[in-house]
């Protein structure tokens, strides 16, 4: 069964919607234009709308027929903080911040699908379209279940789309188990006493521990974890002393950066020897040491049985479905939902990945091309997964 002709012809609706949000991105926990549309079109098309969960998130139910089955598919709406540098007609309007991951997209695809749903009704259950704000690091997921979401709107399991460039705009990707790692961030500080640089002597330099805490923190990944389980530790901040002051040892080294694993057992055992390995550097070096391991966001792992079900929609509608691709060690929020009922996560091609621009790149765009298959896909998965 191929993509849904009703939803073609809703394309231009569609395509200039996404052109106007993506000229107008708004940060997490600030999509108030954003969810305003979202809300008013979802109105329009007769579906039952929630405004205000997690702020500005939004979620809109329609219930079809006897069916007592509840599902709940969700879109993330935020834009990142990051200049737009491509120069195009719908290009962002607002310095700084840039849909730099296809969240405009992804916002469209499910309102597409909602207004398609709400015309045929060929289906028998509840759907939630669930527009989630802030999932660019913000906490929007978690602050939805947090603030009630499966209460407010039970669901029997839920689903998440992301686009993937380099994947063709009617292909798909679907596979069981992991497919986005956890993202935790983690900081060290070694506190020493600073000295003249030319009498290191007189202090205890925090620098030099610094140094061999950063050059051995990959032992964690190449000699500690099971080099079957996929993992990364790397340090992405380094703040010493003063480029103006080169003959002081300073006092302080600040060291901050991320942990990814796909397992629970990796991503504790990620937490104790990051903080292990501090603490004996600073112990060999005599100097002290203050860790923190912030838990962010669990992986994203996918049910076999909710999988399943949207690889039979997907191949309802795509000219090509991958069921090997290798998971992500990016992380997405998603998790939060799917790690309370049974969840999938699937990717949408976007296409060749234009000038290089892959996802948080200044040149990056969703493809519009993208839209019938991403709408016809939620369309079908409804259809399939509530049969009528």
């Amino acid at each position: 069964m191929p993509t849904i002709d009703a939803i073609r012809d809703d394309l231009p609706f569609l395509i200039d919607l996404r052109r106007d949000l993506h000229a107008h991105p708004e940060l997490g926990f600030e999509e108030e234009r954003t969810s305003a549309i979202v809300a008013d079109i979802l109105e329009e098309a007769g579906v039952t709308v929630h405004r205000g969960l997690a702020k500005t998130g939004v979620v809109g139910s329609l219930q079809v027929g006897e069916g007592n089955g509840a599902i709940g598919l969700r879109a993330d709406m935020d834009a990142l903080a990051m200049p737009e540098k491509a120069d195009r007609p719908y290009k962002s309007t607002i310095n700084g911040k840039m849909h730099a991951c296809g969240h405009d997209g992804h916002t469209v695809l499910l309102l597409g699908a909602a207004r398609h749903l709400a015309r045929t009704r060929k289906f028998s259950g509840t759907v939630h379209f669930i527009f989630q704000p802030a999932e660019e690091g913000r906490g929007g997921a978690k602050r939805m279940v947090d603030e009630g979401f499966f209460r407010q709107f039970p669901c029997d399991a839920v689903f998440g789309l992301h686009n993937m460039p380099g994947l063709a705009v009617d292909e798909m990707a679907v596979v069981a188990g992991p497919q986005l790692a956890s993202s935790d961030s983690w900081r060290v500080t070694f506190k020493g006493i600073g000295t003249h640089g030319a009498k290191p002597h007189l202090g205890r330099d925090p620098v030099t521990a610094a140094g061999q805490f950063i050059t051995s923190l990959q032992t964690i990944v190449g000699r500690v974890v099971d080099p079957l389980q996929p993992a990364v530790v790397s340090a992405c901040s380094v703040q010493a002393g003063d480029p103006e002051a080169l003959n002081v040892i300073p006092d302080i080294v600040d060291i901050g950066g991320t942990a990814r694993a796909y397992t629970p057992q990796v991503r504790d055992q990620l937490e104790e020897e990051i903080g292990r390995l501090a603490r004996g550097v600073a112990m060999a070096y005599g100097v002290e040491a203050d860790y923190d391991f912030q838990r962010r966001i669990p992986p994203v792992v996918n049910n076999a049985s909710a999988a399943e079900v949207a690889l039979d929609a997907a191949r309802d509608v795509c000219g090509s479905v991958r069921t090997q691709f290798p998971p992500s060690t990016a992380g997405d929020d998603f998790a939060f939902f799917s790690g309370e009922v049974p969840g999938a996560y699937v990717w949408l091609g976007n296409g060749p990945a234009k000038d290089g621009a892959l996802h948080h790149n200044t040149r990056y765009d969703f493809n519009d091309e993208a839209i019938i298959t991403g709408a016809s896909f939620w369309a079908r998965l409804v259809e399939r997964r509530l049969p009528a």
